[in-house]
C-alpha cells in the first residue's frame, strides 16, 4: 500500500477507499517507508562486499603460493 501511495497515481482518499484503511495510516506507512527504504538495500550491498572479499583473499594466499614456488625454483636453477 505504501508502494502505491508512492506512485501518486491516486489521492489518499481513492487509495483509503479501495483499500479500506484511513488516509492518515496509509500516509504513515508511505512515511515510514520513505524513512526506511534504505535499509533494504544497504544489507545486500554488505553481504555482496564481504563474498568478494573473501574472494580476493583467496586469490591473494593462491598467489603468494605462486610466487614462493616460482621463487624457490629460481633459486635452484630449475627454471
Amino acid at each position: 500500500m505504501a508502494l502505491e501511495a508512492l506512485k501518486e497515481r491516486e489521492t489518499l482518499a481513492a487509495l483509503s477507499a479501495r483499500f479500506e484503511v484511513h488516509a492518515n495510516q496509509i500516509l504513515q506507512w508511505k512515511q515510514e517507508f520513505l524513512a526506511n527504504s534504505e535499509l533494504v538495500f544497504a544489507g545486500s550491498a554488505e553481504k555482496e562486499e564481504n563474498v568478494n572479499l573473501e574472494a580476493l583473499y583467496a586469490k591473494i594466499g593462491q598467489l603468494e603460493m605462486e610466487r614462493d614456488f616460482l621463487k624457490k625454483s629460481l633459486k635452484k636453477g630449475g627454471l
